[in-house]
């Protein structure tokens, strides 16, 4: 049989083996909690102190402004949670995006029914959101803004720096869900400027699951989500998750040396399958132009029901997605195809395949036959149905 292949990194990614082998001994001999004052405490505290840095070093910020979660969706909690209780400045009004993760979407609902006004804004055709729209949908009440850094779906990049600077001149907290681009590319937080808070998650990028974290730039007034304790300087409560955390600072450690590799090799093998796919397979658009994230191929099929194709594929021993992992158990199409104006038969053919830095040329090959074969058979029992 076969090795099975896996092209849905976007949803989660094997725990690398580097990883692995320097979480374990948080288990059974440095086991302590961070917080006691003996040795078996201290030598806790200085693993999460050392990951600190490795997560502060792959985003180019200082370690007091990294605070260890439980993962993506806690963070955008906290961050936007934060904010909304700080009362930093008069105001209730939150702008954000139609095509921000769950997490995102699902708290901006939250916080209207808690009295917030949430201005979700439109991206055009190619998944981009406008700078100029973010600016024109400012009020005197505006107190957030949250737009992702990439898309989990299409992989698109959004013009972060520019709607940073645009709150920054402002004097708006801005936030950015950067779950799935820390790791894949180079973020270097302190160059933008008006970026507050930003979210990562562990399970992205080769750490485990169960463990994230949140950048808060120093200066910002962010009222702890979470209570019970002075955990990660009052802002945290719990305690804290050492070998989530030694894993996350591990993780962080590859992810900064493998940039030169995702901007070149996973590039390469993207293009690679989107190249073939479009050249050997009828009726194939890329969703998605411009600046995007080097991992992700996000392509509609003429005449394919996506969720058969997933299926059918994952017989044939390859791994892909129909969208967010976060949304496969609903019935309803991609919000984010939706938003970009997509026909819902092409949003309905839609497949989202996502690599990391161990796949493989011979993987992709492989995927693309395999994917030839379900996509003519799957078309072939569709005419059937419908003659």
């Amino acid at each position: 049989m076969k090795p099975r292949i896996y092209l849905d990194n976007s949803a989660t990614t094997a725990v690398d083996q580097a990883v692995l082998e320097r979480l374990i001994p948080c288990f059974q001999q440095n086991f302590g909690n961070a917080s006691s004052i003996h040795t078996f405490g201290q030598e806790a505290r200085a693993a999460v102190e050392e990951a600190r840095h490795a997560v502060a070093d792959l985003l180019r910020v200082d370690t007091r402004e990294i605070v260890f979660t439980s993962g993506g969706t806690e963070s955008d909690n906290m961050a936007l949670w934060g904010v909304f209780r700080s009362g930093y400045k008069p105001g209730n009004h939150i702008i954000t995006t139609k095509i921000e993760h769950p997490a995102i979407l699902a708290t901006c609902k939250a916080l209207q029914a808690a009295g917030a006004e949430v201005t979700y804004l439109s991206v055009d055709d190619s998944g981009r959101v406008d700078p100029v729209a973010v600016a024109g949908a400012i009020r005197d009440s505006t107190i957030l803004i949250s737009v992702m850094h990439a898309n989990n779906e299409t992989g698109m990049i959004q013009p972060v720096e520019e709607i940073g600077a645009i709150a920054h001149e402002r004097g708006i907290v801005m936030h950015t869900d950067a779950v799935q681009s820390v790791g894949k590319v180079p973020i270097k937080v302190r160059e933008l400027v008006g970026v507050n808070l930003l979210s990562l998650s562990g399970h992205k990028f080769h750490a485990p699951k169960g463990i994230g974290a949140l950048y808060i730039r120093k200066g910002t007034k962010l009222v702890p989500f979470m209570t019970g304790g002075s955990h990660e300087r009052k802002r945290r409560a719990g305690t804290e998750n050492v070998p989530g955390i030694v894993g996350l600072g591990a993780a962080a450690r590859l992810a900064l040396e493998r940039l030169p590799a995702m901007a070149s090799r996973v590039v390469a093998l993207r293009d690679r399958l989107e190249g073939r796919v479009l050249s050997e397979i009828t009726g194939v658009r890329v969703n998605g132009s411009g600046v995007r994230l080097p991992n992700i191929a996000n392509l509609s099929f003429e005449n394919l029901e996506g969720e058969a194709a997933v299926i059918a594929l994952d017989l044939e021993g390859v791994a892909a997605s129909t969208g967010s992992a976060c949304s496969s158990g609903s019935l309803e199409p991609s919000h984010v195809l939706i938003a970009m104006g997509l026909r819902p038969e092409v949003v309905q053919g839609s497949l989202r395949f996502s690599l990391c830095y161990h796949n493989t040329e011979a993987e992709i090959d492989r995927a693309v036959e395999t994917l030839k074969n379900v996509t003519t058979r799957l078309r072939r029992l569709s005419r059937r149905v419908f003659v």
